[in-house]
């Protein structure tokens, strides 16, 4: 059976435990309305992606006028 090689202090235990941290979502603006928005995304503004516009964003603007 494998047995420990020797004590690990505790400044080394924590700092191999310490790399779970996450880095902050890459946010960026948006070419169309300068609004930010999650980068490789749909912009939730406007509905553009890559210059394309993938959503239509007057239909909940038609709908809540109604």
């Amino acid at each position: 059976m494998a047995l420990p090689k020797g004590k690990v202090s505790k400044a080394r235990g924590r700092t191999r435990r310490a790399n779970w941290k996450l880095s902050l979502p890459g946010i960026v603006e948006c070419p169309q309305c300068h609004e930010k928005k999650l980068a490789h995304r749909v912009c939730k503004h406007c509905g553009y992606y890559n210059g394309v516009q993938v959503i239509d964003m007057t239909e909940g603007e038609k709908k809540a006028n109604a």
